[in-house]
């Protein structure tokens, strides 16, 4: 995602970093270094994690001295030019709430950039809990098509998506279980309702090694990553008898009439 950058020429005044642990926090130097002059708002809604991110990207007194701010919590509305959210829409139980607190997020002409996990990730483990007869390994992820409608839906514009397939692999299944904790939680509503037991995890494991296992001995997983890139349009305000506008919106479309316009 961050290579893809280099061809946004406009530096963003303040840039958002959305969830950060989860995404890869050591995505915060490059865009850093990409965005020296910007500030940063940093977003994790969860407290404990917070704490944790505050901690993981605290810098020193020195580099702090003429440095942009970092903020922390809530990011205003219409506040940030770009809004960067890696491997966070796949796990939020209402996506589409989450894209419309990114759209409100943005500035006019300000772009989103953001991955998640599509269709095909995890198809081998999936196939070994149906062929077990257990309940769903996970959440069923969404078609990069539908994000890009989900995208429109919010008021983005040119919505850009592609996708990739990564292979995983790990020495041991014990391994394997743990980055999979790490990545996130099966939040299938089918899923077992209850704490699972050691017996259960040993049986896990053991099914992983006998059915994972590739040609080079080790353990594999399918992920495909969908990464997705949008705009935010000025308002448009459709034109009625009665026509109800947000104070922002009114104000940017104010600022638009004020800018000069180009002769043919």
């Amino acid at each position: 995602m961050e290579d893809r950058l280099q061809w946004i020429k406009r530096e963003p005044p303040a840039w958002a970093h959305w969830e950060p642990l989860r995404g890869g926090i050591e995505a915060q130097a490059l865009l850093v270094r990409r965005y020296p002059k910007s500030q940063c708002y940093v977003v994790e809604p969860h407290a404990a994690r917070s704490l944790l991110a505050q901690e993981r990207l605290a810098r020193p007194w020195w580099r702090r001295l003429g440095a942009p701010p970092l903020h922390w919590g809530p990011v205003p509305d219409s506040s940030v030019q770009m809004l960067w959210a890696n491997m966070a829409l796949h796990t939020a139980a209402d996506p589409q709430a989450l894209i419309a607190q990114w759209q409100r997020a943005l500035a006019v002409d300000g772009f989103l950039m953001f991955s998640c996990l599509g269709p095909d990730s995890l198809r081998e483990l999936r196939a070994l809990y149906r062929q077990l007869g257990w309940p769903p390994a996970g959440h069923d992820f969404t078609d990069m098509h539908d994000w890009g409608d989900m995208l429109v839906h919010a008021g983005f514009a040119e919505p850009v998506m592609d996708m990739e397939h990564i292979t995983l692999t790990w020495e041991t299944a014990a391994r394997l279980v743990a980055e999979l904790r790490e990545l996130g939680a099966n939040l299938h509503p089918a899923r077992f309702p209850g704490l699972r037991g050691r017996r259960w995890r040993a049986q896990l494991e053991i099914e992983m090694t006998e059915r994972l296992r590739g040609p080079d001995r080790r353990l594999s997983l399918t992920f495909e990553v969908i990464y997705g890139h949008a705009l935010k349009p000025a308002p448009r305000v459709k034109v009625s008898a009665s026509s109800a506008v947000s104070l922002g919106d009114m104000r940017t479309l104010l600022q638009a009439d004020k800018r000069p316009r180009e002769r043919g």
